[in-house]
């Protein structure tokens, strides 16, 4: 009877490292994103998905260990009851970009109190004042609760009229300068803040194996 028992754990024990290994086998055979992909989609109760991680933004332990890897390069993070394995399917650097802007609504001013408002408004700064002060007190959206600094974007992060304003123009860092999208009655007084920079991102796919 003993003997039987023990027979059986260890046919269980060999399946268990059999249904591991294989699973291990196909995540180390994803190469790129659309595998990554077919993956989830055929193996949904691993709970798989792809998050990006970018090195301005998340400043994690995790982060960390994940940008010291290489594309392909996996870690493992076990509990009692699972594992969950992140591994890098794309490493790239981006182009990132970063204004402060004043939001003026067409909606609730009319052309000339607008084109009042933005003179006055670039005078100001133009006299000294902090255009983080003139946004909290002029901006007509929640950016004036952050002095106007918009964060760092990329392309496709902005409606395309704003994005080919901002990024496709040979503004130097301290301009000042103004844009117009009449279609949805936004304006904006904008202040370039910074350089274009590249940035680190990473594509990982991360799923997670029930171990109990």
């Amino acid at each position: 009877m003993l003997k039987n028992l023990l027979t059986a754990f260890l046919i269980l024990l060999s399946g268990i490292a059999v249904s591991q290994n294989n699973f291990e086998s196909q995540l180390d055979s994803i190469q790129d994103e659309t595998q990554a992909t077919k993956f989830i989609e055929t193996n949904k109760s691993y709970k798989g998905q792809i998050i990006t991680f970018n090195k301005e933004k998340h400043k994690t332990p995790l982060a960390d260990d994940l940008f010291a890897l290489g594309r392909g390069g996996k870690k493992t993070i076990k509990t009692d009851i699972d594992k969950t394995y992140y591994k890098i399917i794309d490493k790239h650097e981006i182009p990132y970009f970063r204004i402060s802007y004043i939001y003026l609504d067409g909606s609730k001013k009319s052309a000339e109190e607008i084109a009042e408002l933005r003179a006055k408004i670039i005078k100001k700064y133009k006299d000294g004042f902090r255009f983080k002060d003139l946004a909290s007190l002029y901006s007509m959206d929640d950016s004036a609760n952050r002095g106007g600094d918009l964060g760092w974007f990329t392309h496709g992060d902005m409606v395309p009229e704003f994005e080919d304003a901002v990024i496709n123009s040979s503004y130097k860092v301290d301009d000042i300068f103004t844009v117009d999208i009449p279609e949805r009655q936004w304006y904006y007084v904008i202040l370039k803040t910074h350089d274009t920079k590249l940035i680190e991102e990473i594509k990982v796919l991360k799923v997670t194996e029930n171990i109990k």
